[in-house]
């Protein structure tokens, strides 16, 4: 698989960490960068570029990687089309996949050890989308993000 890689300076060194794993396990890292640690990096240059890369390589995912991942995400999700979710944990990690469709995975580099790190990527990768009423819920999202307005409230 695809996998789109950019962060910041506080996650660099987990971004770099990642590519290699990603190489190992026989997937192709895409990496937006940053090439070189530089503490005065920001993250959307990279984040967006990355985002952007998975929206126009379908069946590509994404890891977004910054200080907490928080900013990361946010950058990400700005992109459309990006489903973007903060994991911390395997189930977080699992359920952004099975019950979002996530495609874009964010982490925080000063919080997440790269064996989870690798851990957490593993399962985002092998865990598919359920579908039912969680594909509703993204048609309803995707019709707002078109413009569509707010979907109706229960019983409207």
């Amino acid at each position: 698989m695809r996998v789109h890689l950019g962060s910041d300076h506080a996650g660099f060194e987990l971004k770099q960490a990642l590519v290699a794993w990603l190489q190992e396990q026989g997937h192709e890292a895409v990496d937006h960068g940053p090439a070189s640690y530089d503490p005065e990096d920001d993250y959307p240059p990279f984040v967006l570029r990355a985002a952007e890369g998975v929206v126009a390589d379908p069946g590509s995912l994404g890891i977004v990687l910054g200080g907490s991942g928080n900013g990361e995400q946010i950058a990400a999700n700005k992109v459309t089309g990006v489903r973007a979710v903060l994991a911390y944990d395997q189930e977080t990690a699992a359920l952004g996949r099975r019950h979002n469709d996530a495609n874009v995975i964010a982490m925080g580099g000063r919080f997440t050890p790269p064996e989870r790190a690798c851990d957490l990527v593993k399962v985002f990768l092998e865990t598919a989308f359920e579908g039912g009423r969680h594909a509703r819920r993204l048609g309803l999202l995707a019709a707002y993000e078109a413009g569509e307005g707010l979907p109706p409230l229960p019983g409207e």
